[in-house]
């Protein structure tokens, strides 16, 4: 519990106005984009820079306060949400884009840069920064690094991690960091950068990231292809990478969410389909659009039912808005929705896809999935009432079984969501033993009294008597505790 003490000296580094503790203030901060996890903090705190920050937790191992650091709150495992006397370190005021650098083809900014912004100043200047999660209009870089976000163009751009070349980090004792640098080869000593990129916020809060840019495509070709099963848009997804073409993006929807698509945005899907892929080329004018054609040739080869092809900008936008509009039309159908996230091989996209069928049947419960076809992550998502506590019970039965059909088809329980406080009992359970043992150790080391998102990612190890720590008695469980 925060006392008046501590509470007075955190004013005193920061300002009064940047301590937040009013009711209507927490509440805001007390949950993330998690159906199910909530939480109110201790207290909120704004700092403006990293030697605030460093202050802070300077603090915090002085007095055994817990800080949890947060970007703008959209992440889906929970890793944000504070719990058990924990104050949130919200990284927002830190958000400008101090440098684009073209003749290195670099971008540094601070963690609170809304994804989307830094799309916009680079591609002003003639250059792309490729990760672009389906929240990147309000998603913060910071998150994305912390989270080692994906995106649409994953399958041939990569994720965070491929991008970031330099973090400013401050460590959970309070010194500040710098790893990396602008060159593109820098391999002197451990690449510490790479183990805290997906870190979700366990081994340092993050003050500054130094980001790779790459030319601003010149063409880019979109196309649509409506399947009668989800079986022939699979063989056309691997006819197409057998090619080989790496496409931008490609991405599926299956038939119940192509239906709620539908229903909400009223853009000509037919409802009776049982997939759609949605298709995109970029670079090279010439090779985009023979890309496309290709690829549009494939699709009617295996089955396509239908088959549009973008002729502008705007219909690009319109036939994209297919897939991006995928979780708010699924999210309208029940008042929770639990959005899931499961990586296969590509080779055994339609297996998962089947089982969660399966799934869905045996729970009783209505579950869409659409993802991202070309690299086999999938996002089932569970419609329920959180209010019912018998279809509360279904969906964590059926939660667990989706994330043990991935790992049964050689695939893992996270591929860009993290694993948060949502999958922590699940990463502790199908892990191999020597790697948690040394995910452990290493946390331990770089932080030892747990002053950093404690509970995240694995439980702290039980103390000497034998009893959990106050913090981890109160999150034994999915959602033990944290339910509303």
């Amino acid at each position: 519990m925060l006392n008046s003490r501590q509470l007075q000296h955190l004013r005193s580094l920061l300002g009064a106005q940047n301590v937040l503790t009013e009711p209507e203030d927490l509440w805001v901060y007390g949950h993330d984009a998690t159906a199910m996890l909530r939480h109110l903090p201790e207290a909120v705190l704004c700092p403006a820079n990293a030697h605030e920050i460093a202050a802070i937790i300077r603090f915090a191992n002085e007095e055994s306060l817990q800080l949890v650091p947060r970007g703008s709150g959209t992440g889906l495992s929970g890793g944000s949400i504070a719990y058990q006397g924990c104050l949130v370190l919200s990284l927002l005021r830190l958000n400008k884009i101090l440098e684009i650098d073209r003749a290195n083809m670099v971008a540094t900014v601070e963690p609170g840069v809304i994804t989307g912004q830094l799309h916009q100043a680079v591609e002003a200047q003639g250059l792309f920064y490729p990760p672009d999660p389906g929240s990147m209009k309000i998603c913060t870089v910071g998150g994305n690094v912390a989270e080692n976000a994906g995106g649409l163009r994953g399958l041939k751009y990569g994720v965070t991690r491929d991008y970031v070349m330099g973090l400013e980090v401050v460590l959970p004792e309070g010194e500040v960091m710098w790893t990396g640098s602008k060159c593109p080869k820098d391999v002197a000593g451990y690449d510490l950068k790479q183990l805290l990129v997906g870190s979700e916020g366990t081994l340092g809060v993050i003050t500054r990231v130094l980001v790779k840019l790459l030319p601003k495509p010149k063409g880019k070709r979109t196309l649509l292809a409506v399947f009668p099963s989800m079986e022939k848009a699979a063989a056309t997804v691997a006819a197409i990478i057998a090619v080989p073409i790496i496409p931008a993006t490609l991405e599926f929807l299956d038939q119940i969410t192509l239906r709620c698509v539908e229903e909400y945005a009223h853009i000509g899907l037919p409802t009776e389909a049982g997939a759609i892929l949605l298709m995109e080329s970029d670079g090279h004018p010439v090779v985009a659009e023979e890309e496309v054609q290709q690829m549009a040739q494939l699709a009617r080869t295996h089955g396509a039912t239908q088959v549009t092809l973008a002729q502008n900008e705007e219909e690009a936008v319109q036939l994209a808005s297919a897939r991006r509009m995928a979780f708010p039309a699924l999210a309208r159908m029940r008042p929770t929705t639990v959005l899931e996230d499961v990586s296969v091989p590509r080779s055994r996209l339609v297996e998962m896809v089947q089982a969660v069928g399966r799934i869905a049947a045996s729970s009783g419960l209505m579950i869409g999935t659409f993802g991202h076809a070309g690299d086999g992550n999938l996002h089932p998502t569970i419609l329920l009432d959180e209010r019912n506590s018998d279809e509360v019970r279904r969906m964590e039965k059926a939660f667990e079984e989706i994330c043990r059909a991935a790992l049964d088809l050689g695939g893992t329980l996270t591929g860009e969501h993290g694993v948060g406080l949502l999958k922590r009992d699940f990463l502790e359970r199908f892990t191999d033993p020597a790697a948690l043992e040394m995910m452990r150790r290493f946390r331990e080391t770089m932080d030892p009294r747990q002053v950093l998102n404690p509970g995240k990612m694995f439980q702290a190890r039980p103390r000497r008597e034998g009893q959990l720590p106050g913090h981890q008695q109160q999150c034994n469980g999915l959602l033990e505790g944290l339910r509303p």
